[in-house]
């Protein structure tokens, strides 16, 4: 994800993040997100990707950022499955097929 380009790179310190989709968050994704929130308040928003990045569960990552930017996060995903050549039937016959237990 090219994270300058879309999200800017300097902020101003005191910066008070607001999660806009708390759909499917679990106790997990709860205390990245605090986290987060706490150094964006310490380091501006420069600091956001570098605690994104803390986050050592890429499934993890994504939920977080998408708690905070649900929009871009839908759209970079979709861009980079086009750009793999995954389609959205491809992706649903993925889901269909994958092993109980899977989550």
């Amino acid at each position: 994800m090219k994270r300058a380009a879309i999200l800017g790179s300097e902020m101003a310190k005191g910066l008070k993040l607001t999660v806009a989709d708390t759909s499917g968050l679990t106790d997990a994704d709860w205390i990245a997100i605090n986290k987060i929130m706490r150094a964006c308040e310490a380091g501006g928003f420069n600091v956001f990707w570098d605690e994104i990045d803390r986050l050592v569960d890429p499934v993890l990552q994504i939920r977080v950022a998408k708690a905070f930017f649900p929009d871009l996060i839908r759209e970079a995903l979709k861009d980079e499955m086009a750009e793999q050549g995954i389609t959205h039937e491809d992706l649903k016959e993925f889901l269909t097929r994958r092993p109980a237990g899977y989550q």
